[in-house]
């Protein structure tokens, strides 16, 4: 079944999986993390692209970002890609692809999803058994979000920023968020969403994504996690 078309609009926040060609290994020493992250930064704001959350596993990465520019999104992508694959091909003296093809892009209801979505990404290490808490590997924007480190990199959501007024309120109320178990329902409905490419919302955020880009992308299950999933 052929993926449907991406989505790219200016304000349009989306939950993006790039892969490791074949799943291989794309990260191979802290440099090579350090690296990645100033790519990033650089490059996101080139294209005014908002990094909300990130986590940088050892074969892909997890990003969740908004663009002001109609294909900032791609752009952004694309370039952070190629220019972080010629690190990679300079100082391990290999050659060819180190990307899969295409990354995977799933734009994300900001009213119900967002906040699920952050948790998902900087989670990810803890579900994969790599560390027991999000705070203790050193490669994604959970210290960042969670006011135990200087923001480099993420520049907050507007969903994030509704959690409390005050930045330590709002630092201390996330962590207290995310330590609460993110409900299965809401995994599987994130990872349908990214692996299928399609929105992760109710009908009425798929109807006004189609109205917007001109597109149908295609019908799927309705409905919205509970309050308790956020």
């Amino acid at each position: 079944m052929p993926r449907p078309p991406r989505i790219s609009l200016p304000g349009l926040t989306c939950h993006i999986v790039q892969r490791g060609n074949d799943r291989n290994r794309t990260f191979f020493s802290d440099e090579d993390y350090r690296t990645y992250l100033l790519l990033l930064k650089r490059i996101s704001r080139r294209y005014e692209t908002s990094v909300h959350a990130y986590v940088l596993m050892t074969n892909h990465v997890h990003l969740l970002m908004t663009s002001k520019q109609q294909d900032g999104l791609s752009r952004t992508m694309q370039q952070v890609g190629s220019s972080y694959t010629r690190h990679v091909n300079d100082r391990y003296e290999r050659t060819g692809t180190l990307w899969e093809g295409r990354f995977r892009s799933s734009p994300v209801d900001s009213d119900f999803y967002c906040l699920a979505c952050y948790r998902y990404i900087e989670l990810n290490p803890v579900r994969a058994g790599m560390v027991s808490s999000p705070g203790e590997y050193r490669w994604s924007s959970y210290n960042e979000n969670a006011g135990r480190r200087a923001p480099s990199v993420v520049e907050p959501h507007d969903s994030f920023l509704a959690i409390a007024s005050a930045s330590d309120e709002r630092a201390s109320c996330y962590r207290a968020i995310v330590n609460d178990q993110l409900p299965d329902k809401t995994i599987s409905a994130i990872r349908r969403a990214t692996s299928s490419g399609m929105p992760i919302g109710d009908e009425t955020f798929r109807k006004a994504i189609e109205q917007r880009s001109g597109t149908v992308i295609g019908r799927r299950q309705r409905g919205r996690p509970s309050k308790k999933g956020l």
